[in-house]
């Protein structure tokens, strides 16, 4: 199945990549500790919420289409539950 919105999946996605370049950058540059960890924090949920915006899309795909399976479901939900 193909991402549901995959422009705006794209977007956050590279975000996330900004915020990991900054991450290095900041390491590389000695930046103090806590600089390093609030990029590292924002890379984190930039990445978190990305895999919620696809898992969400997949589910709503899946919920509407009445020809998915309980298996197919269950599928999804394990991937959900695997973000937590």
């Amino acid at each position: 199945m193909p991402v549901s919105e995959p422009k705006k999946v794209l977007n956050r996605l590279k975000r996330a990549r900004g915020q990991l370049d900054a991450v290095i950058s900041a390491i590389e540059n000695g930046a103090p500790c806590e600089e390093i960890i609030t990029q590292l924090s924002a890379a984190h949920s930039a990445v978190r919420r990305t895999a919620f915006v696809v898992v969400a899309g997949a589910m709503r795909d899946c919920t509407i289409d009445p020809n998915h399976s309980e298996e197919d479901l269950a599928r999804l939900e394990k991937l959900f539950l695997s973000l937590s």
